[in-house]
């Protein structure tokens, strides 16, 4: 039955080859867009690099002030994440680091925007960047305050070229000379709390890290001995964050959190949004809208297919076709076709995702079609074969066998 089905099915795709064109173009392209948008997505969320530990981690991005018609909110101040974290019970390692500031460096006349930004040595005892030459400044250098830095892979090709080692050699940033003590793999832009292009020793920092105001320029990752200290590590900062003296009479309330990696990732900094839902929401807009006006031309354009094929639909009833057979003939036709488009957009992604990882559009970042991101393919072909094709099928078991037969 279902081989006749896929028989008929390809024969009025063949019959009416515009209409074909215009619904295997829709679902494609409509299927590229959302496996391109899930594969970015699962790359941002799913890549663990250097994060390994992200399982047992809790992020610290943001501090918020509020107070009768004043709020005051950013990330934290060096002194709030080394001094009152500290004293946390629960975290082996506190990592600290600054955001990834922008300044431009010369090499040969020729300008080159990097990234830099400052961290404490807890930061590499908790992150596992893959050194590809050298390894991290230690907490001695830190404390001595040397000019020390640990360089991206890509800083390194674009600073020195193409040389064997850079160990030892002195990196100008900032108008600052530094010298270089690893080099490490590149992390993508998006990975934002990870990502430089120089990484220093937080006691070179120009800026007074030494203020004791709650914000600043820093964030944080308090790393818990297990996955099951997690929550414990969770309470204990949010207990700690309710006993803070406030340092402003003009507010009254302090709110910040330690989050996971995906909510911390999203956070808004405001205390009454919610970035996760905030971001769920505008997702779940965007892939609403890209599939309904595909899904209603598709709708519209089977109907018309309905109505060409009436008089074959009423012979098949005069010769005691049920309704439900001929809604399942309708569906599963529709099925391959959606399938059939799917295929082809899958094709299309991987082309798009080619070129986008080709021309470097979002800096170090590589996506890829993976297995989830083919499995939700696939749920969204068959989602879309079932969401345009049950409205027409049901016309189609309304029609009157007289009325169907008539139009013949």
């Amino acid at each position: 039955m279902l081989k006749n089905y896929l028989k008929i099915a390809i024969a009025v795709l063949r019959r009416r080859k515009f209409f074909t064109f215009i619904s295997l173009f829709g679902i494609s392209f409509t299927l590229t867009i959302l496996v391109v948008l899930t594969a970015f997505i699962d790359k941002v969320v799913g890549d663990n690099y250097p994060d390994k530990k992200r399982d047992r981690s809790l992020y610290i991005n943001h501090l918020e002030e509020d107070g009768k018609g004043n709020m005051n909110g950013g990330s934290l101040s060096f002194y709030f994440l080394d001094h009152y974290t500290k004293n946390l019970k629960t975290p082996i390692k506190i990592g600290i680091s600054s955001g990834a500031n922008g300044t431009n460096t010369y090499i040969n006349n020729k300008k080159l925007a990097v990234h830099y930004k400052y961290t404490n040595a807890a930061y590499w005892d908790i992150l596992e960047y893959d050194f590809i030459e050298g390894k991290a400044f230690t907490g001695q250098q830190i404390n001595n305050a040397e000019k020390v830095a640990v360089i991206s892979e890509d800083m390194k090709n674009e600073y020195f070229g193409d040389v064997p080692s850079v160990v030892g050699k002195y990196i100008e940033a900032d108008n600052v000379k530094y010298r270089v003590t690893g080099v490490v793999k590149n992390v993508p832009i998006t990975s934002y709390m990870t990502f430089s292009d120089i990484y220093l020793p937080y006691t070179v920092s120009k800026s007074d890290y030494k203020s004791k105001g709650y914000g600043g320029g820093y964030t944080g990752i308090l790393l818990a001995n297990s996955k099951a200290d997690v929550q414990k590590m969770h309470n204990e900062y949010e207990q700690m964050v309710q006993r803070l003296p406030m340092e402003n009479k003009m507010y009254d309330k302090i709110y910040s959190h330690a989050q996971t990696y995906v909510a911390s990732y999203v956070d808004t900094g405001n205390e009454r949004q919610s970035g996760v839902v905030l971001a769920l929401t505008v997702i779940s807009i965007f892939v609403f809208l890209f599939m309904l006006l595909p899904t209603l031309n598709l709708v519209n354009i089977n109907i018309t297919r309905i109505m060409e094929r009436s008089s074959e639909i009423g012979v098949r009833k005069a010769f005691g076709a049920s309704s439900s057979t001929l809604v399942y003939q309708f569906i599963v036709e529709n099925i391959i076709l959606t399938l059939l488009g799917g295929l082809i957009g899958l094709i299309l992604s991987v082309i798009a995702i080619w070129i986008i990882n080709s021309a470097n559009l979002i800096a170090n970042l590589e996506l890829s079609v993976n297995f989830t991101v083919l499995i939700i393919g696939l749920l969204i072909c068959l989602f879309f074969g079932l969401l345009s094709g049950v409205y027409p099928a049901w016309r189609m078991s309304k029609l009157n066998v007289v009325t169907a037969l008539k139009a013949q």
